[in-house]
């Protein structure tokens, strides 16, 4: 199985995935596996129905808020690169120093990058702000019916409160960085 993913990606192609995006050489190769098995079109390429058919999205309710996060504006399919790029952003951050260089662009999984994509699955419009409806939405996917809507509605003017630097009713990135652990929540379930 290693050997039939290796002998598919070119070489060249393994170390400028393995370059961008910190993974090593094996786990790339067992990704690249993984990538195949669920391309049920054979095309080279998954599409949302492919991630969702996988159980640990399946069960997260933030899902399709993680499965939307692998395809670009417009995009319906992502190819095996986009797949490792958005991954790169659920590994540990402690990998950097082994990976890092300092004339190379910012690693994926860079505290930055991953305040970034946790910022995206909250900011549901775009617009580079979280809005109390945003919040309310999202928290209402991870609770599910667990918490009454005046709950949900409380918990997210709080937030929007404590968070909100410059009056808005919003919460930008800069707002979202400073108020925001990063205790990450994100976990791999492909590999």
């Amino acid at each position: 199985m290693g050997s039939r993913a290796s002998t598919l990606l070119r070489d060249e192609e393994l170390e400028e995935i393995k370059k961008e995006t910190g993974f090593s050489h094996s786990q790339i190769t067992r990704l690249y596996s993984r990538f195949t098995s669920l391309d049920k079109g054979e095309n080279g390429t998954l599409s949302r129905e492919d991630f969702q058919r996988i159980p640990e999205l399946a069960i997260n309710p933030l899902g399709d808020r993680i499965i939307n996060a692998f395809f670009s504006e417009g995009e319906d399919q992502v190819n095996f690169r986009g797949f490792m790029r958005t991954l790169a952003h659920f590994r540990p951050i402690e990998d950097n120093e082994k990976s890092k260089d300092v004339n190379g662009p910012e690693p994926l999984n860079s505290r930055s990058n991953k305040l970034h994509f946790a910022f995206r699955l909250y900011d549901l419009d775009k617009d580079d702000k979280i809005s109390r409806d945003e919040l309310l939405q999202v928290l209402r996917m991870m609770v599910g019916v667990n918490i009454s809507d005046e709950q949900l509605g409380s918990i997210a003017d709080r937030t929007i409160q404590e968070a909100d630097q410059d009056g808005d009713s919003a919460i930008s990135f800069t707002e979202f960085v400073k108020v925001c652990p990063l205790v990450f929540f994100l976990s791999v379930p492909f590999y």
